[in-house]
């Protein structure tokens, strides 16, 4: 143990949180196809590159996300990271709701899952690994195929969507 480490208790989770905010990270769109052929889909910042040789990449869901089970089954995956156009798109899919898929064009990837039209990039993953993250589940994914357009991101930084042309990029 580190001297003077302060313990999880000591930490107070929404300073945690709010000095968290202050890494800016890109917003993706995670989907697959759960039970009965039913397409899920949520909102993630936690998503990025573990290796290149085989080609993974991780992201994470909380164990309290409905979606969870649907996500711990599934076959493939597909992450749809947004356009900096596509801040509704994240605002549907950061919400639990029956109606997600209304009015988003879509189309199945190579495995099933859905990939949302005009993404700035998607990465077509099957399942390769699942780990204890807390009040996470972490999720190494294998890439089976990507593409990528050009374009703009939409950021999350410090709470709040951000461009790159707010930053003066």
């Amino acid at each position: 143990m580190i001297p003077n480490q302060p313990l999880a208790k000591d930490i107070d989770p929404r300073a945690f949180r709010q000095a968290l905010g202050h890494f800016a990270t890109g917003i993706a769109v995670v989907t697959a196809r759960g039970a009965n052929d039913a397409v899920i889909g949520m909102t993630m910042t936690s998503f990025n590159s573990v290796s290149l040789d085989p080609p993974l990449v991780l992201f994470s869901v909380a164990r309290s996300a409905w979606s969870l089970p649907a996500m711990q089954s599934a076959q493939s995956y597909a992450v749809n990271v947004l356009d900096d156009a596509q801040q509704h798109i994240s605002d549907r899919f950061a919400r639990a709701s029956s109606d997600k898929w209304a009015d988003v064009n879509h189309r199945p990837g190579l495995h099933g899952a859905p990939l949302i039209e005009g993404a700035l990039a998607h990465f077509e993953c099957a399942p390769y690994a699942s780990h204890d993250g807390g009040d996470h589940v972490i999720f190494l994914a294998r890439v089976v195929s990507f593409s990528a357009t050009q374009g703009e991101p939409l950021i999350f930084f410090r709470g709040r969507y951000c461009r790159l042309a707010d930053a003066g990029a």
